[in-house]
Protein backbone atom coordinates (compact mmCIF):
# COMPACT_ATOMS: atom_id res chain seq x y z
CA UNK A 1 0.00 0.00 0.00
CA UNK A 2 1.39 3.41 -0.96
CA UNK A 3 1.96 6.40 1.31
CA UNK A 4 -0.71 8.27 -0.65
CA UNK A 5 -3.25 5.54 0.10
CA UNK A 6 -2.38 5.55 3.79
CA UNK A 7 -2.54 9.34 3.96
CA UNK A 8 -5.96 9.38 2.29
CA UNK A 9 -7.22 6.68 4.66
CA UNK A 10 -6.06 8.69 7.69
CA UNK A 11 -7.92 11.71 6.29
CA UNK A 12 -11.11 9.70 5.87
CA UNK A 13 -10.86 8.24 9.36
CA UNK A 14 -10.30 11.65 10.94
CA UNK A 15 -13.15 13.07 8.87
CA UNK A 16 -15.40 10.51 10.52
CA UNK A 17 -14.19 11.65 13.94
CA UNK A 18 -14.85 15.33 13.31
CA UNK A 19 -18.07 15.09 11.34
CA UNK A 20 -16.60 15.62 7.87
CA UNK A 21 -18.62 18.76 7.21
CA UNK A 22 -16.70 19.38 4.02
CA UNK A 23 -17.57 16.01 2.53
CA UNK A 24 -21.33 16.34 2.72
CA UNK A 25 -23.72 13.66 3.97
CA UNK A 26 -24.03 11.67 0.76
CA UNK A 27 -20.35 11.59 0.00
CA UNK A 28 -19.50 10.83 3.63
CA UNK A 29 -21.78 7.79 3.60
CA UNK A 30 -20.16 6.58 0.39
CA UNK A 31 -16.65 7.07 1.75
CA UNK A 32 -17.60 5.34 5.01
CA UNK A 33 -18.63 2.25 3.08
CA UNK A 34 -15.16 2.13 1.53
CA UNK A 35 -13.35 2.08 4.86
CA UNK A 36 -12.00 -1.32 5.91
CA UNK A 37 -13.60 -3.08 8.84
CA UNK A 38 -11.52 -2.88 12.03
CA UNK A 39 -10.44 -5.98 13.96
CA UNK A 40 -10.07 -9.68 13.27
CA UNK A 41 -11.99 -12.91 13.72
CA UNK A 42 -15.32 -12.66 15.54
CA UNK A 43 -14.53 -9.14 16.78
CA UNK A 44 -14.76 -6.93 13.71
CA UNK A 45 -16.35 -3.48 13.74
CA UNK A 46 -17.34 -0.67 11.42
CA UNK A 47 -17.23 3.04 12.36
CA UNK A 48 -20.42 5.12 12.55
CA UNK A 49 -19.95 8.47 10.83
CA UNK A 50 -20.22 11.62 12.96
CA UNK A 51 -21.71 9.88 16.00
CA UNK A 52 -21.90 12.23 19.01
CA UNK A 53 -20.52 15.29 17.24
CA UNK A 54 -22.10 18.39 18.82
CA UNK A 55 -21.86 22.11 18.14
CA UNK A 56 -19.85 24.87 19.83
CA UNK A 57 -22.43 25.17 22.60
CA UNK A 58 -21.28 21.79 23.94
CA UNK A 59 -17.48 21.74 23.63
CA UNK A 60 -15.09 19.02 24.73
CA UNK A 61 -11.42 19.05 25.58
CA UNK A 62 -9.93 15.68 26.58
CA UNK A 63 -12.59 12.97 26.46
CA UNK A 64 -11.48 10.52 29.11
CA UNK A 65 -14.27 8.12 30.09
CA UNK A 66 -17.73 6.80 29.26
CA UNK A 67 -20.39 4.69 31.00
CA UNK A 68 -23.94 3.54 30.22
CA UNK A 69 -26.78 3.68 32.74
CA UNK A 70 -29.62 1.19 33.21
CA UNK A 71 -31.80 3.15 30.76
CA UNK A 72 -29.19 2.97 28.01
CA UNK A 73 -28.09 6.61 28.28
CA UNK A 74 -24.41 7.15 27.54
CA UNK A 75 -22.33 9.44 29.79
CA UNK A 76 -19.15 11.10 28.55
CA UNK A 77 -16.63 12.68 30.93
CA UNK A 78 -14.53 15.56 29.61
CA UNK A 79 -12.28 18.09 31.33
CA UNK A 80 -13.95 21.01 29.58
CA UNK A 81 -15.57 22.96 32.41
CA UNK A 82 -18.40 24.23 30.25
CA UNK A 83 -19.90 20.74 30.50
CA UNK A 84 -17.89 18.06 32.29
CA UNK A 85 -20.56 15.41 31.74
CA UNK A 86 -22.40 15.03 28.45
CA UNK A 87 -25.29 12.56 28.24
CA UNK A 88 -26.14 11.02 24.86
CA UNK A 89 -28.78 8.67 23.57
CA UNK A 90 -27.65 5.67 21.51
CA UNK A 91 -27.90 7.70 18.30
CA UNK A 92 -25.50 10.32 19.59
CA UNK A 93 -28.09 13.01 20.31
CA UNK A 94 -27.59 15.28 23.32
CA UNK A 95 -29.90 14.53 26.23
CA UNK A 96 -28.31 16.48 29.07
CA UNK A 97 -25.08 18.14 30.16
CA UNK A 98 -23.74 19.32 33.48
CA UNK A 99 -20.58 20.01 35.46
CA UNK A 100 -18.39 23.11 35.64
CA UNK A 101 -16.02 22.28 38.48
CA UNK A 102 -13.85 19.36 37.30
CA UNK A 103 -10.81 20.79 35.44
CA UNK A 104 -8.94 17.49 35.71
CA UNK A 105 -11.90 15.15 35.12
CA UNK A 106 -10.40 11.77 34.29
CA UNK A 107 -11.99 8.55 35.55
CA UNK A 108 -15.69 7.66 35.56
CA UNK A 109 -17.56 4.68 36.99
CA UNK A 110 -21.29 4.04 37.33
CA UNK A 111 -22.46 2.02 40.33
CA UNK A 112 -25.82 0.61 41.45
CA UNK A 113 -26.37 1.78 45.02
CA UNK A 114 -29.61 0.61 46.64
CA UNK A 115 -32.40 1.82 44.33
CA UNK A 116 -30.33 4.31 42.33
CA UNK A 117 -27.23 4.61 40.19
CA UNK A 118 -24.38 6.95 41.12
CA UNK A 119 -21.21 8.15 39.42
CA UNK A 120 -17.63 8.11 40.72
CA UNK A 121 -15.44 10.82 39.17
CA UNK A 122 -11.71 11.27 39.71
CA UNK A 123 -10.08 14.67 39.16
CA UNK A 124 -6.32 14.89 38.62
CA UNK A 125 -6.13 18.64 39.14
CA UNK A 126 -8.31 18.82 42.23
CA UNK A 127 -6.65 15.69 43.70
CA UNK A 128 -10.03 14.32 44.69
CA UNK A 129 -12.61 11.61 44.14
CA UNK A 130 -16.27 12.60 43.90
CA UNK A 131 -19.46 10.57 44.12
CA UNK A 132 -22.41 12.22 42.39
CA UNK A 133 -25.94 11.55 41.30
CA UNK A 134 -26.59 11.02 37.60
CA UNK A 135 -27.63 14.68 37.46
CA UNK A 136 -24.46 15.99 39.10
CA UNK A 137 -25.34 16.48 42.76
CA UNK A 138 -22.20 15.80 44.80
CA UNK A 139 -22.83 13.13 47.43
CA UNK A 140 -19.26 12.57 48.66
CA UNK A 141 -15.88 14.24 48.18
CA UNK A 142 -12.65 12.49 49.14
CA UNK A 143 -9.35 14.33 49.53
CA UNK A 144 -5.88 12.80 49.62
CA UNK A 145 -5.22 9.92 52.08
CA UNK A 146 -3.13 11.87 54.59
CA UNK A 147 -3.46 9.17 57.27
CA UNK A 148 -1.30 6.75 55.28
CA UNK A 149 1.77 8.91 55.83
CA UNK A 150 2.73 8.36 52.18
CA UNK A 151 1.83 11.83 50.95
CA UNK A 152 3.50 15.11 51.92
CA UNK A 153 0.55 17.06 50.53
CA UNK A 154 -2.47 16.69 48.29
CA UNK A 155 -0.53 17.59 45.15
CA UNK A 156 1.23 14.21 45.33
CA UNK A 157 -2.15 12.47 45.01
CA UNK A 158 -3.58 12.30 41.47
CA UNK A 159 -6.24 9.55 41.34
CA UNK A 160 -6.86 8.05 37.91
CA UNK A 161 -9.86 5.74 38.45
CA UNK A 162 -12.04 3.89 40.93
CA UNK A 163 -12.97 0.20 40.90
CA UNK A 164 -16.15 -0.61 42.79
CA UNK A 165 -17.31 -3.70 44.68
CA UNK A 166 -20.99 -4.73 44.97
CA UNK A 167 -20.96 -4.13 48.75
CA UNK A 168 -20.11 -0.44 48.30
CA UNK A 169 -16.37 -0.71 48.98
CA UNK A 170 -14.21 0.82 46.27
CA UNK A 171 -10.57 1.04 45.28
CA UNK A 172 -8.87 4.25 44.16
CA UNK A 173 -5.96 3.88 41.73
CA UNK A 174 -3.45 6.68 42.27
CA UNK A 175 -1.95 6.13 38.84
CA UNK A 176 -0.76 9.69 38.26
CA UNK A 177 0.48 10.25 41.79
CA UNK A 178 2.39 7.73 43.91
CA UNK A 179 0.88 4.53 42.45
CA UNK A 180 -0.85 3.27 45.57
CA UNK A 181 -4.12 1.37 45.43
CA UNK A 182 -6.41 2.42 48.28
CA UNK A 183 -9.52 0.66 49.53
CA UNK A 184 -12.44 2.60 51.06
CA UNK A 185 -15.80 1.55 52.42
CA UNK A 186 -19.08 2.94 51.16
CA UNK A 187 -18.92 5.86 53.59
CA UNK A 188 -15.48 6.87 52.37
CA UNK A 189 -13.45 5.47 55.26
CA UNK A 190 -9.97 4.27 54.30
CA UNK A 191 -9.71 0.53 55.01
CA UNK A 192 -6.42 -0.50 53.42
CA UNK A 193 -3.77 0.46 50.91
CA UNK A 194 -1.01 -1.33 49.03
CA UNK A 195 1.18 -0.99 45.99
CA UNK A 196 3.39 2.00 45.45
CA UNK A 197 7.12 1.58 44.83
CA UNK A 198 7.66 -0.67 47.84
CA UNK A 199 4.74 -2.82 46.76
CA UNK A 200 6.11 -3.54 43.31
CA UNK A 201 3.91 -1.06 41.45
CA UNK A 202 5.98 0.99 39.01
CA UNK A 203 5.22 4.65 38.31
CA UNK A 204 2.78 5.44 35.51
CA UNK A 205 1.24 2.11 36.30
CA UNK A 206 -2.24 1.57 37.85
CA UNK A 207 -4.42 3.67 35.56
CA UNK A 208 -7.69 1.74 35.31
CA UNK A 209 -9.06 -1.77 35.38
CA UNK A 210 -11.88 -3.94 36.58
CA UNK A 211 -12.88 -6.20 39.44
CA UNK A 212 -13.23 -9.68 37.96
CA UNK A 213 -15.98 -11.63 39.71
CA UNK A 214 -16.28 -14.40 37.12
CA UNK A 215 -14.83 -16.93 39.52
CA UNK A 216 -14.61 -19.69 40.43
CA UNK A 217 -12.37 -18.27 43.16
CA UNK A 218 -12.35 -14.95 44.96
CA UNK A 219 -12.79 -11.68 43.04
CA UNK A 220 -9.60 -10.23 41.56
CA UNK A 221 -8.33 -6.79 40.74
CA UNK A 222 -7.29 -6.67 37.09
CA UNK A 223 -5.23 -3.52 36.59
CA UNK A 224 -4.31 -1.79 33.32
CA UNK A 225 -0.69 -0.77 33.91
CA UNK A 226 -0.49 1.90 31.16
CA UNK A 227 3.16 2.80 30.44
CA UNK A 228 4.33 -0.57 31.80
CA UNK A 229 2.57 -2.33 28.88
CA UNK A 230 1.19 -4.98 31.18
CA UNK A 231 -1.96 -6.12 32.94
CA UNK A 232 -1.62 -7.16 36.58
CA UNK A 233 -3.93 -9.59 38.34
CA UNK A 234 -4.05 -8.96 42.08
CA UNK A 235 -6.00 -10.28 45.03
CA UNK A 236 -8.21 -7.73 46.77
CA UNK A 237 -5.41 -7.51 49.36
CA UNK A 238 -2.85 -6.60 46.72
CA UNK A 239 -1.00 -9.90 46.30
CA UNK A 240 0.25 -10.47 42.75
CA UNK A 241 -1.41 -13.38 40.97
CA UNK A 242 -0.09 -12.91 37.46
CA UNK A 243 1.38 -10.27 35.17
CA UNK A 244 0.45 -10.36 31.49
CA UNK A 245 2.86 -8.70 29.05
CA UNK A 246 1.32 -6.75 26.16
CA UNK A 247 4.23 -5.48 24.04
CA UNK A 248 3.38 -2.50 21.86
CA UNK A 249 0.47 -1.41 24.04
CA UNK A 250 -0.56 1.16 26.62
CA UNK A 251 -3.61 -0.23 28.42
CA UNK A 252 -5.75 2.41 30.10
CA UNK A 253 -8.99 0.68 31.09
CA UNK A 254 -10.69 -2.74 30.98
CA UNK A 255 -14.29 -3.83 30.47
CA UNK A 256 -15.45 -7.41 30.86
CA UNK A 257 -18.09 -8.56 28.38
CA UNK A 258 -19.03 -12.18 28.95
CA UNK A 259 -15.88 -14.26 28.66
CA UNK A 260 -13.85 -11.50 27.03
CA UNK A 261 -12.07 -8.33 28.08
CA UNK A 262 -11.94 -5.15 25.99
CA UNK A 263 -8.84 -3.01 26.59
CA UNK A 264 -8.23 0.43 25.02
CA UNK A 265 -4.58 1.35 24.42
CA UNK A 266 -3.63 5.02 24.37
CA UNK A 267 -0.91 4.38 21.78
CA UNK A 268 1.53 1.70 20.61
CA UNK A 269 4.75 3.51 21.60
CA UNK A 270 3.74 5.92 24.35
CA UNK A 271 5.37 7.94 25.92
CA UNK A 272 8.51 7.59 23.74
CA UNK A 273 6.56 8.70 20.69
CA UNK A 274 3.81 11.19 21.48
CA UNK A 275 2.63 10.98 17.88
CA UNK A 276 2.02 7.24 18.08
CA UNK A 277 -1.62 6.15 17.97
CA UNK A 278 -3.70 3.57 19.75
CA UNK A 279 -6.14 0.71 19.25
CA UNK A 280 -8.35 -1.70 21.23
CA UNK A 281 -7.52 -5.29 22.20
CA UNK A 282 -9.99 -8.09 22.89
CA UNK A 283 -8.69 -10.78 25.27
CA UNK A 284 -10.21 -14.19 25.93
CA UNK A 285 -10.66 -15.90 29.32
CA UNK A 286 -7.00 -16.99 29.28
CA UNK A 287 -5.77 -13.43 28.60
CA UNK A 288 -4.86 -14.28 25.03
CA UNK A 289 -5.56 -11.53 22.51
CA UNK A 290 -8.04 -12.62 19.83
CA UNK A 291 -8.52 -9.28 18.04
CA UNK A 292 -6.91 -5.85 17.82
CA UNK A 293 -9.52 -3.33 16.69
CA UNK A 294 -7.63 -0.70 14.75
CA UNK A 295 -4.37 -2.57 15.31
CA UNK A 296 -2.28 -5.33 13.80
CA UNK A 297 -3.53 -8.90 14.12
CA UNK A 298 -2.23 -10.57 17.30
CA UNK A 299 0.60 -13.01 16.69
CA UNK A 300 2.03 -15.55 19.11
CA UNK A 301 5.34 -17.37 18.65
CA UNK A 302 5.88 -20.33 20.96
CA UNK A 303 3.13 -18.95 23.15
CA UNK A 304 4.71 -15.50 23.42
CA UNK A 305 2.82 -12.44 22.18
CA UNK A 306 4.77 -10.47 19.58
CA UNK A 307 4.83 -6.64 19.60
CA UNK A 308 1.59 -5.08 18.41
CA UNK A 309 0.96 -1.73 16.75
CA UNK A 310 -1.78 0.59 15.59
CA UNK A 311 -2.89 0.10 11.99
CA UNK A 312 -4.91 2.19 9.59
CA UNK A 313 -5.03 5.53 11.36
CA UNK A 314 -8.63 5.49 12.64
CA UNK A 315 -7.95 5.96 16.34
CA UNK A 316 -5.86 8.67 17.91
CA UNK A 317 -5.59 7.97 21.65
CA UNK A 318 -8.33 5.67 23.02
CA UNK A 319 -8.58 6.22 26.76
CA UNK A 320 -11.63 4.23 27.80
CA UNK A 321 -14.50 2.38 26.18
CA UNK A 322 -17.93 1.10 26.93
CA UNK A 323 -19.49 -1.91 25.20
CA UNK A 324 -23.27 -1.46 25.18
CA UNK A 325 -25.88 -4.20 25.42
CA UNK A 326 -26.30 -4.25 21.64
CA UNK A 327 -22.56 -4.82 21.12
CA UNK A 328 -21.75 -1.27 19.97
CA UNK A 329 -18.48 0.18 21.30
CA UNK A 330 -18.18 3.83 22.34
CA UNK A 331 -14.64 5.19 22.63
CA UNK A 332 -13.55 8.52 24.18
CA UNK A 333 -10.09 9.74 23.20
CA UNK A 334 -7.55 11.70 25.22
CA UNK A 335 -5.16 14.31 23.77
CA UNK A 336 -6.88 13.95 20.41
CA UNK A 337 -7.58 17.47 19.24
CA UNK A 338 -10.80 18.07 21.20
CA UNK A 339 -12.61 15.36 19.24
CA UNK A 340 -15.89 13.81 20.32
CA UNK A 341 -16.16 10.07 21.04
CA UNK A 342 -16.43 7.51 18.27
CA UNK A 343 -18.89 4.66 17.89
CA UNK A 344 -18.22 1.25 16.33
CA UNK A 345 -20.84 -1.35 15.51
CA UNK A 346 -20.26 -5.08 15.01
CA UNK A 347 -19.77 -6.18 11.43
CA UNK A 348 -22.47 -8.69 10.55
Amino acid sequence: MSYHQLHRRDFLYQSLLTGACALGAGRLAAEERKLPVLGQGKFRYRPVASWGVLDERTPVKNCSAMVVDARGRIYLLTDHCANNVIVYDRDGKLLQKWGTRFPGAHGLEIVKEDDREVLFITDLNLHRVFKTTLDGEILMELTYPKSTGKYANEKEYRPAWTLNLPNGDFFVLDGYGKDYILRYNRAGKLLDYFGGPEGGIAHWGPHGGVIDTRGPGEPELVIAMSDQQTIKRLTLEGKLIEEISLPGSNPRMIQIVGEHMFVPHLADNWPKDRESKGYISVLDRDYKIVSNIGGTAPRYVNGKLQPMSQQGGFFRHPHDLVVAADGAIYVPQFASGNTYPVKLVPEV
